[in-house]
């Protein structure tokens, strides 16, 4: 069981850190969008190319943060009856449900999205649209994504079953009582002030 807590807390890092760096996705996203929206309308112009690069990166944030998700017990959870029941047998239904429904469905996926991927970039697949992106790279979010999710299962499941053996606290427990949105907020707020006061302090030595 040593060995197996060991993998968890490797996938568990990895994930964290997939996260916290696609985290950024969102400010992306956001600048991107707004410049597109701003060069269309006082412009009379725009790009397919910073359209379709919205849709990659908003793939990339769905897809890229599914296992991060998964780590921080974010995913909608709809435990009206297991919430009566004890914790063990709420950990059992964990179990169950991560094999039964979450592992098969997201390997299905990732085995299909694999040849996907592989047509497109053998073939340079591009978009039909004027200007727009070539597709592999989106393309490749799919796999790579599904992938992340299933290492965070085989991870939560090796926590689920560490519980039940009395080796690792709750694996479903959450951290505080803020929502991953608050603290993804505070994370993005917090690196965006330490760049701010960083390009005050260079400013000021000139």
């Amino acid at each position: 069981m040593g060995a197996l807590l060991s993998l968890s807390r490797l996938i568990d890092a990895i994930n964290l850190f997939v996260g916290r760096w696609i985290s950024w996705t969102v400010l992306a996203v956001v600048v991107v969008s707004a410049l597109n929206a701003l060069a269309r309308k006082f412009l009379h112009g725009g790009s397919n190319a910073w359209l379709e690069l919205q849709w990659y990166l908003f793939g990339a944030l769905f897809l890229l943060a599914s296992g991060y998700t998964l780590l921080k017990n974010g995913h909608v959870r709809v435990d009206v009856l297991s919430s009566r029941l004890s914790k063990r047998k709420q950990i059992g239904i964990e179990i169950a449900g991560t094999l039964l429904f979450l592992m098969p469905a997201a390997v299905l996926i990732m085995v299909l999205a694999w040849p996907m991927f592989w047509d497109a970039w053998v073939t340079q697949e591009a978009s039909p649209n004027a200007g727009g992106l070539i597709r592999w790279p989106a393309k490749l979010l799919v796999p790579v994504g599904f992938s992340l999710l299933i290492a965070a299962g085989v991870s939560h499941l090796i926590k689920c079953a560490g519980f039940l053996m009395g080796r690792c606290p709750d694996p479903t427990a959450r951290d505080s009582a803020k929502t991953e949105e608050e603290k993804l907020a505070e994370e993005l707020k917090a690196r965006l002030d330490a760049e701010a006061a960083a390009a005050h302090a260079a400013a000021r030595e000139r």
